[in-house]
Formats: structure tokens, C-alpha cells, sequence
């Protein structure tokens, strides 16, 4: 989670922002309470209810940690594919990885039915940002750190739009309050969708009627099949360097070298 911040920030990775019907953009800067008053009213135009925006904004408060360590992010990755892999696709991730194949095996084929992704690519990833949901998908409150970067002027207009979509998943129940927590960017669940991705790419797999990306595995895995088939994945199609699929992938990650590495824990998990 943290290594894929630092491979490629938010604007660069997932979904474009989601299109808000708000009026007009919050002023970022200035007094941090007045933003966020003003992102309320914004919020409430596109349809957020008041007791969710309470829920969330009340009392919300800026993170100085967050932004001190989105500058420190800033350029930071040096490493060549062959070093960044060998500290990403162990021998205990590949093992790991295996089990959850054949743990899930049928949800993954499942899955693959429908999306055209194979289970090999899907669990990579799984593993990759999270060690199969076991690892770190971050602790940071999702409001104080979209409100933080939201607040920032370097990129206010990408974090207004995933504040917003963030307390859309609010208002829909698909997570709770408590349950809103993240990385640095905030990103959310098993493998770190922002907010704007879990809306336009989430799907009820499970078909409880929420999408869950924390808790519930076949959500997780079939919306991160879905945001590959949306974004050009080609069924049966080559996942490599140079390959209509490997471009299907910079959705996911801009970083030639984390799809590489995609790419290359999905061939080990194959037995190649």
C-alpha cells in the first residue's frame, strides 16, 4: 500500500476523479474550518444527506502528518524493476499467494467468467497491496485525510472529488463510519481503491446489496477484475510489457515497473 504511494501518488493511479454535479470548486487554503463549511455545502448540493455530512466533517481536523508525507513522496522512487521486485514477490508472498488461489478457487473462476481476468493477475495484486487483506490497508481516518489534501492547493480539485465520493460510500451503507479508515492517500480496503474507484468500479459480488472492499473477499476481488475489464483488459490476452493488457493495467498503476511486477507474481503463482 505505502510502496504503491510512493511508486505513482493518487492523481496518477485508479480512477480519474468522479465527476461531481456540485456547483463550484471550495476555495483551498485559508482557514482549514471555513473549507471544510464550504465543502459541506458542496456535498449537500450533490446530494448528500446532512446527517452523513455531520457524521463525517464534524469536528474533522487537518492532518499536518498527512501532507508532510505526501511531500516526502514526491519523486522518491529510484529503483529498478529488479530491485523493487525481489523485496515484492518473495518466496513467502508466491506461497501465500498459491494458498489464496486454491482457497478461492472458485470465486476466482467465477470471476473470471465474468471479467475476463485470470486468477493469477487478480490475486497478484491482492497480494501486492495488501498480503491478501492481512497486511496493512492503513489506518488513517478517510475525512481527515481527504479533507487535509482537499485543503492543500496543490491538488484541491482531485481530493474535493474523493471527499465527495467518500461520503457517498458513506450515504449508500457500504461501509461504516468506523470503518472509513486508510492510507495516506485514502485509499480503502483489501487493495487500496480511492474513494472515486470504489464508486465507479465496485461491485456486489457477494450480493449482501453494499460493495464492501474491507471485509468482504468477493468484492474485493470481482471489483478489481471489473477495474481492469472496464479500462480494455482483453480475456485470454498476454499481461506483459507491451501488451494491450500490460496498458489495461495503468489504470491500476501508472508505474511500468509495479505492472512488471504484477505481471511477474502473477507468472510465479501460474507455476512459470
Amino acid at each position: 500500500m505505502k510502496t504503491r504511494f510512493a511508486i505513482a501518488f493518487a492523481a496518477a493511479f485508479l480512477a480519474a476523479p468522479l465527476a461531481s454535479t456540485a456547483v463550484s470548486a471550495a476555495q483551498c487554503g485559508g482557514d482549514f474550518n471555513t473549507f471544510v463549511a464550504s465543502m459541506s455545502r458542496e456535498a449537500a448540493a450533490d446530494g448528500i444527506s446532512q446527517n452523513v455530512i455531520s457524521q463525517a466533517l464534524g469536528g474533522v481536523q487537518q492532518d499536518q502528518a498527512v501532507l508532510n508525507f505526501d511531500r516526502r513522496q514526491r519523486g522518491t522512487f529510484r529503483k529498478s524493476f529488479e530491485q523493487y521486485a525481489a523485496t515484492r514477490v518473495t518466496g513467502g508472498r508466491i506461497k501465500g499467494g498459491k494458498a489464496m488461489l486454491a482457497r478461492n478457487g472458485s470465486l476466482l473462476s467465477r470471476i473470471e467468467k465474468q471479467f475476463g481476468v485470470p486468477p493469477e493477475i487478480v490475486v497478484a495484486i491482492w497480494g501486492l497491496e495488501t498480503d491478501f487483506g492481512r497486511g496493512d490497508m492503513g489506518k488513517l481516518p478517510v475525512f481527515r485525510v481527504l479533507a487535509t489534501m482537499a485543503h492543500d492547493c496543490r491538488r484541491t480539485e482531485l481530493f474535493q472529488h474523493e471527499l465527495l465520493a467518500a461520503l457517498k460510500i458513506l450515504q449508500r451503507g457500504d461501509l461504516r463510519l468506523g470503518d472509513m479508515v486508510g492510507a495516506y492517500a485514502g485509499e480503502i480496503g483489501q487493495t487500496q481503491f480511492l474513494p472515486s474507484s470504489y464508486i465507479k468500479y465496485g461491485v456486489d459480488f457477494d450480493g449482501n446489496g453494499h460493495v464492501d472492499l474491507r471485509h468482504s473477499v468477493p468484492d474485493v476481488l470481482a471489483s478489481t477484475a471489473n477495474l481492469l475489464r472496464v479500462n480494455g483488459w482483453k480475456a485470454g490476452g498476454d499481461y506483459h510489457e507491451g501488451s494491450a493488457n500490460f496498458e489495461a493495467m495503468r489504470e491500476w498503476n501508472r508505474s511500468e515497473v509495479y505492472r512488471k511486477t504484477i505481471g511477474l507474481f502473477a507468472d510465479k503463482l501460474a507455476g512459470q
